[in-house]
């Protein structure tokens, strides 16, 4: 089972970082962190790299019913989304699968939030213009 789901579309990165966030919270998400990782590589040590942002989503009643099942589930969240820009200047998308990151803990009643949390990210990526 892969980790991640993804999808790769065409578009201005910024547009397609715009539009990650507006089809999150229109899923019930919201976005608790936005790290600029080529900002930060390049003023931590100098390194370049293609547009790269992680979107830290969190869809706060999933999250809290799942951490009443699973007390230490907080190492695993928030879901995060990638959006990267690509060699030929495609941006890709990807999250987190959620089911099998989940699968790690052993604890089957968090499955059915694993698989809302899947569903919800799926139809952001299907929403996202090719």
């Amino acid at each position: 089972m892969a980790y991640y789901m993804a999808k790769t579309v065409g578009g201005d990165f910024d547009a397609v970082v715009a539009a990650v966030t507006a089809r999150l919270k229109a899923h019930g998400f919201g976005v608790l962190t936005d790290i600029d990782v080529q900002a930060t590589l390049k003023g931590k040590i100098g390194a370049e790299m293609p547009k790269y942002r992680i979107l830290g989503a969190c869809n706060p009643a999933l999250a809290h019913a799942a951490l009443q099942q699973e007390t230490r589930l907080g190492v695993l969240l928030p879901c995060n989304v990638v959006v990267r820009q690509s060699a030929d200047q495609r941006v890709e998308v990807a999250s987190i699968d959620p089911v099998a990151s989940l699968e790690r803990t052993g604890n089957e009643a968090l499955r059915p939030f694993a698989e809302q949390v899947r569903a919800a990210l799926d139809a952001v990526l299907a929403e996202l213009a090719p």
